[in-house]
């Protein structure tokens, strides 16, 4: 006869036995996740910056997490959209066109600066040395963007410039497309371009910033004439129909990598930001907004 001692065990017995079964599932389903990155930086300084993370999330897992290095933002968003690519780092813009196009993602972590704020600026180099020292005074010259699919590289700085009467394809003798942001640092540089759009944090973080400890650029060279408001920092997000218990295993060796393996995460962010905190997709509402009103600037100019 089963007494209540027993029912309770067999029961417990039952739940351990179903979720062993649910994680052979879908570790049978996944024995591959694709961990995808927008293109922010060459594609050697993206393999050594997350590396040591898909290694962790292997570890972590229990199956293999394969780093991806997108050769531009869309094909982080189609590749998802595709179910091609389990999870990836985006950027708000980026994110936010995805929701757009019809990827069934969901943003789980959130990235955090060193001062504990969740956004960051969009910024407008030229040369220390330049006469520049307005958006003004660079009528008639070559403007450097990073992505159509950028958020401080394209979308926020079309924005801004709507505001101030600009359009772009009039205002400047050239817009050109860099393709990231180092090569619209790299364009300032070699005089491609009179300016360019970039992201910045605060005076400790910047992309100039990590350029400059790769050696690729001096953060001096380099002035910033224009500054943006604030913009809701980057997301990380897995697709939708990831099986539950393999989401939140994900969750779990995110926020836990401060005691698992910290040196994996301060390689991405050179000990430079706080730990990354979760966030939904509701987060980046605003953005969407952002996008919709730059693609109607779009279609005014076509």
């Amino acid at each position: 006869m089963l007494n209540r001692r027993t029912l309770i065990a067999a029961c417990a017995a039952l739940a351990v036995s179903a979720g062993a079964a649910a994680a052979q599932d879908w570790k049978a389903k996944y024995p591959e996740l694709v961990f995808a990155i927008i293109p922010a930086e060459n594609a050697s300084g993206v393999t050594e910056r997350f590396t040591p993370l898909t290694d962790y999330l292997t570890k972590q897992l229990g199956t293999k997490v394969t780093l991806r290095i997108a050769n531009d933002y869309a094909a982080v968003i189609e590749g998802q959209r595709a179910g091609n690519i389990h999870i990836a780092s985006y950027g708000p813009s980026s994110f936010a066109r995805a929701l757009m196009t019809g990827a069934k993602i969901e943003a789980f972590a959130i990235e955090v600066n060193a001062d504990g704020t969740k956004g960051y600026h969009s910024v407008l180099y030229v040369k220390a040395d330049s006469p520049y020292k307005s958006i003004e005074d660079l009528k008639g010259k070559n403007l450097c963007l990073v992505d159509p699919n950028s958020t401080s590289g394209n979308n926020v700085p079309r924005f801004s410039l709507n505001k101030m009467g600009i359009t772009p394809d009039q205002f400047f003798g050239k817009v050109v497309y860099a393709g990231s942001h180092e090569n619209a640092v790299i364009a300032v540089q070699q005089g491609t371009c009179d300016a360019a759009f970039n992201w910045w944090n605060d005076e400790q973080e910047s992309n100039l910033k990590r350029m400059e400890r790769k050696g690729m650029a001096k953060y001096d060279d380099y002035r910033i004439i224009f500054k943006s408001d604030q913009i809701v920092n980057s997301p990380y997000a897995y697709l939708a129909d990831l099986p539950a218990e393999l989401k939140a295993k994900i969750r779990d060796a995110f926020f836990a990598i401060d005691k698992n393996d910290k040196a994996a995460f301060d390689k991405i962010y050179e000990g430079k930001q706080q730990m990354w905190q979760p966030v939904d997709n509701e987060s980046y509402v605003s953005i969407i907004e952002l996008n919709k009103f730059v693609d109607e600037l779009r279609k005014k100019k076509s």
